[in-house]
Parts: C-alpha cells; sequence; structure tokens
C-alpha cells in the first residue's frame, strides 16, 4: 500500500509541477487539497480538472487549505517562502518538494542521475539522456528541464536524468542519486537567498544522502561545489583542465579509461560545451558505456533551443539566441563562447539580485555595444557605465533591429538577457521566440 493512501497531502502551487503532484497523490489513494495564490479564474485548464478528478481546489490564497492539519505537505519549485508551509514545519509535518514525492513513489524504482548548477545544466542533463538512451537503457529525462517525473512514477525505466535546480532541492528527504553532479554556482536567485553559500547549500542538497556506492561529479578546482559535494559519501570525480575528465585545446580525455573524445568530432560548440560533454560522460560512466556509444552520441547531439543557437546571418552579422542565459555567469559564458571577436549583446529583464561587474567586463573584451530591455536595463546600464555604447529599446523588435545597426560585418549580435523574462514574456522559450520571429522578420527584409 501507498505510504499516501488515506492521508490528508496539501500540494502548494498549481503549476506543471504542482498540477503532476497532485495527480500522482490522487493515483496513490490521497487526499488532495491544492491550493495556489492565483484566483481560480487565472489556474490553468490542468489545475482545474483536479477537482473532477477529486481534490479540492483552493485558490487566491493558501489559508483556507489548513496546512498545519495535512499529513504531507508538497511544495512546488516557484513558490516562496509562506508562514503556514512555516507553520506546518514547526508542527513536524514531512514538507516535499515534487522531486522528493516522485521518487519516493515510483513503482519501478530507478537509478537517478541528478544534473545541478548555475548554468550548463539543460545540455548536460539532455547529453546524459542521449548517452545513456544510446547505451540501450530506458531513460526518463526531466525535472527541471521541464517534464515532471510524476506524471511518470507508474512507468518503468532503467535510468532517471534529471536536471534539479536549487528550489527542487530545497525539500528532499530521502533523494539519494545514483550520480550528482554540481557544474558550478555563480550568482543567482539571490531575490530568493539570503547569499551565495545559501543558494549553493540548497543545490548541494543534492549530494547530502549519497553513500559510498555513489558519484558526486564536480568541476576541479571548485572549492564550493567539493564542499557541497562532500556533504555526502558518494566518489568525487572531477571534470574540467586536469580533472578526471580532463578538457584540453583539442578535446575530452577520459583519464581514468585512457580514452580522448576529440572537439573535432564534437557536434556541440565552444569552450563552454566541453565542460558540458566532460560532466555529460562522468555522470554516464557508473552505467559502463563504451567509448563507440559516447563518440557517435557526440557526434550527432547539438544541444537545445535558446542555447547561444545560430538564427541567421544577415549583412555578414550572425544572430544567437541564447534567451536561456537568465544569469549574469551564464552571459558571461555566451560572450566568451563566441567565434566572433565582437558582438552586441542584447540584455535585461526583471533583475534577480546578483552583481553585473562580471558581464561589464566580459563585454570590454567582447562588446560592441548593448541593447537593454526591460526592467533592469537602468542598472545595467549603470554598471556599464561607459565602457561599451548603449542603447534602450522597448521591445523585441526594436531590440533586434538596433542591434542589427550597432553591429559591424563579421560580429555577433546575441541575445543573452542575464535576468528572468516576466517583465515582457511568459518565460525565457517565448522571450526566444520572439527574438527568432523579429530576426528572420529582419532577414526576409534584406534577402536578395
Amino acid at each position: 500500500m501507498s505510504e499516501l493512501s488515506a492521508k490528508r497531502v496539501v500540494v502548494v502551487g498549481l503549476g506543471a509541477s504542482g498540477v503532476a503532484a497532485a495527480r500522482l497523490c490522487l493515483r496513490r489513494g490521497a487526499r488532495v487539497v491544492a491550493c495556489d495564490g492565483k484566483p481560480a479564474e487565472a489556474l490553468s485548464a490542468d489545475a482545474r480538472a483536479l477537482e473532477a478528478l477529486g481534490a479540492r481546489i483552493v485558490a487566491g490564497g493558501h489559508a483556507g487549505a489548513r496546512m498545519h492539519e495535512a499529513d504531507v505537505v508538497v511544495v512546488s519549485p516557484g513558490v516562496p517562502a509562506l508562514p503556514e508551509i512555516a507553520a506546518a514545519e514547526a508542527r513536524g509535518i514531512p514538507v516535499w518538494g515534487e522531486v522528493e514525492l516522485a521518487v519516493r513513489s515510483m513503482t519501478h524504482p530507478a537509478p537517478v542521475v541528478a544534473v545541478g548548477g548555475t548554468n550548463g545544466k539543460s545540455t548536460t542533463t539532455s547529453l546524459v539522456g542521449a548517452l545513456l538512451t544510446a547505451h540501450g537503457l530506458r531513460t526518463f529525462v526531466g525535472g527541471n528541464l521541464g517534464e515532471p517525473l510524476a506524471n511518470h512514477a507508474d512507468e518503468s525505466f532503467d535510468a532517471i536524468v534529471l536536471e534539479v535546480s536549487s528550489f527542487q532541492m530545497e525539500r528532499v528527504d530521502a533523494f539519494r542519486p545514483r550520480v550528482s553532479a554540481l557544474l558550478n554556482v555563480t550568482d543567482d536567485h539571490l531575490d530568493r537567498y539570503p547569499g551565495l553559500d545559501a543558494y549553493a547549500r540548497a543545490k548541494g542538497n543534492a549530494f547530502a544522502r549519497q553513500t559510498d556506492e555513489d558519484c558526486a561529479v564536480v568541476p576541479v578546482g571548485d572549492a564550493v561545489c567539493l564542499r557541497e559535494a562532500k556533504r555526502g559519501r558518494g566518489r568525487i570525480v572531477t571534470f574540467g583542465p586536469g580533472g578526471d575528465l580532463d578538457t584540453t585545446e583539442d578535446g575530452v580525455v577520459d583519464r581514468r579509461a585512457g580514452e580522448r573524445y576529440a572537439r573535432a568530432e564534437t557536434a556541440l560548440t565552444g569552450g563552454h560545451n566541453a565542460l558540458n560533454v566532460a560532466a555529460a560522460i562522468a555522470c554516464a560512466h557508473p552505467f559502463g558505456l563504451s567509448p563507440g556509444t559516447v563518440r557517435g552520441v557526440l557526434k550527432q547531439f547539438r544541444g537545445l533551443p535558446h542555447r547561444t543557437e545560430l538564427v541567421a546571418e544577415i549583412r555578414g552579422v550572425r544572430f544567437y539566441d541564447d534567451s536561456k542565459g537568465t544569469n549574469v555567469g551564464a552571459v558571461v559564458t555566451a560572450l566568451e563562447g563566441l567565434t566572433e571577436t565582437r558582438a552586441v549583446l542584447i540584455a535585461g529583464g526583471r533583475d534577480k539580485g546578483g552583481a553585473y561587474a562580471p558581464l561589464v567586463g566580459a563585454l570590454a573584451r567582447k562588446g560592441r555595444a548593448a541593447v537593454l530591455i526591460g526592467e533592469a536595463a537602468a542598472a545595467i546600464e549603470s554598471a556599464i557605465g561607459d565602457r561599451v555604447p548603449v542603447r534602450r529599446a522597448a521591445s523585441m523588435d526594436e531590440a533586434v533591429r538596433v542591434g542589427a545597426s550597432l553591429a559591424r560585418p563579421g560580429d555577433a549580435v546575441l541575445l543573452s538577457p542575464a535576468c528572468s523574462s516576466f517583465d515582457m514574456f511568459r518565460d525565457y522559450k517565448h522571450r526566444g521566440d520572439e527574438f527568432v520571429r523579429a530576426v528572420r522578420a529582419l532577414a526576409e527584409e534584406n534577402a536578395p
């Protein structure tokens, strides 16, 4: 019998993760109360449909859910600290995230690979999934990447590969990945955490219950990531220059296996992707992949949409969509990974609390100019000062056109916002799609 059978479960937050969690709890026989701060009319059709499945919906606030009377509270990753959740915890009521719920509720448990980090985790997660699938394993790939594991808790997998965010790792209790990777930790989400250490500690929760049968993958020489990995007992495997998975000028060398994977034969380009490749190989290694399988995947895998993706070349200027660059570290990586000598950067959106100084340094080295949009435009312009010319734009269409006017043949125009999208767009995908649409319209106008 499920540990949730006949239990009163309150699910907080009714986005995709919350809806998936509520459905899973209902399938396990729980009495579900599903609540959200939005009014009922603002909830998605999927959220409203929970009522027909047997859940009680509380919309427009959380008090009516009576969390303090729950047997379990399940919190969606986007939900901030709430006094009702704190009161439940004070009573000793278990509070889980959707990942914790899903892993506990799997009908057929399977080894988990958890990939965390400020930047690169979506590409690395997807590449690990591609490697394990090519090895012949039935592999689930999802988590923060987009598809909640809770939707698939009744399916059978040989391996589960999850992109895990700091928000998702805040509330894990029994979560123990067979492999846990922390790719990097740089300033992000400081509108939610009091500082970098608290942010890193949330990410590091993925290591905490590992045993000496497990594997912890971290960048070589990164004291913060190593500190977090050592909270568990997983065997440490390093990646990056001089690591167990060594990144060199022309490839990735697996020093444990004596194998070399040439960068010229890898579809992913850029120095940052060499690190992602090295980390992915390290994550897949415990599953016994052959070097031939690894090489075959690396030749084909081209990355994900909205991650430094070439959209078009117009009059000698290449336009790149890196809408997923939602923090300063990601923008620095994207700028410095461009093959073009100079770039016009389109940045801005809703500020996330980090410092813009590293971005300014990268612009000083690589920038032709900056075009700024959204709520954070003034703060970014103040940080840039006179290091490069700065223009403002009121829309993505205007930003693309201004960027094109500032660029010279041989330059890049790079959308890499360093901010969240929610001031002007639904999400980073919508922002990237609008950039692509605007670039393609400009390309049509300039077609011979």
